[in-house]
């Protein structure tokens, strides 16, 4: 079976052409492929297909086995596959994830091939029940977690899937697993969520690290860095265009004032074909 290894800032995914390939089970195959010893190693398997409503389809499962609504790093790659690959000519395409359809414009360098992709996110969700989250507030701004020996103020948002952002002192040298593992779990987050941990630089950058669920520690995660930019407004320490430092590279964030939605412009990049013997 071919696959296809791409990233984004570092937050690396196994691509497979559905069009070509037939994929029985991929909630193991994901778990056997993204393990880093014994398989290929990434963050999750990411499958691209046919649509109805749209130019393609994705499918994105986690290296624990489960499947996940939507990735923002992901989906630029796959922007950048379908193009480079000649499976279309559009420089604007529409995807179908389980967190609806997005619509993606692709940037080209000069060699013809797709360097950067600008994704519209569409709006971000802040009702509790539909993030979800149990909580009393709505928005839930500043939700009070107490964690071992930390307490941490949440902000929560959802970009198809469930973010909770906090900030803290210094996030490079921050213990991400440790308290990341925790929060994952919490029972306010019916689903599980997502762990952004942020630094305040300036008003238009942001550093941050982010703990995914059903993943661990990733080096971007393109909804968190949405979701963060979205609660940090709401928190009034960003301006609604900030750009976002992660360990794997920068991507820029803007919640367009007018329509509500956001836009997430960042890097896709090729790494290696291969063949999968198993």
């Amino acid at each position: 079976m071919k696959f296809t290894k791409m990233n984004g800032c570092g937050n690396d995914y196994i691509y497979i052409n559905t069009l070509e390939e037939k994929i029985e089970n991929p909630n193991l195959l994901s778990v056997e492929m993204s393990e880093r010893h014994f398989g290929v190693g990434s963050d999750g398997l990411v499958l691209i297909g046919k649509a109805s409503d749209a130019d393609f389809s994705m499918r994105m499962f986690n290296p624990d086995g489960s499947e996940s609504e939507m990735c923002g790093n992901a989906i630029r790659c796959v922007g950048k596959y379908v193009y480079d690959r000649g499976l279309t000519d559009k420089t604007n395409v529409s995807v179908n994830t389980l967190a609806g359809i997005k619509h993606l414009k692709l940037h080209l360098d000069k060699s013809g091939t797709v360097d950067t992709v600008t994704v519209d996110m569409g709006q971000p969700v802040l009702e509790a029940e539909q993030i979800p989250v149990l909580s009393d507030k709505n928005p839930v701004i500043d939700e009070k977690i107490t964690v071992l020996d930390k307490v941490f103020y949440f902000t929560c948002v959802s970009m198809g899937n469930p973010h909770a952002v906090t900030y803290v002192d210094n996030v490079m040298e921050f213990d991400v697993e440790k308290y990341g593992s925790i929060i994952e779990m919490d029972k306010r987050f019916p689903n599980r969520v997502n762990v952004e941990f942020a630094e305040r630089v300036s008003d238009k950058l942001i550093r941050m690290r982010v703990w995914e669920r059903g993943t661990g520690e990733t080096w971007a995660c393109g909804t968190g860095t949405c979701a963060c930019v979205v609660a940090s407004v709401l928190k009034g320490i960003c301006e609604r265009k900030t750009t976002v430092e992660l360990k794997g590279g920068n991507i820029t964030i803007e919640w367009n004032k007018e329509n509500n939605h956001v836009y997430m412009t960042g890097p896709a990049r090729f790494s290696f074909d291969g063949i999968w013997l198993k």
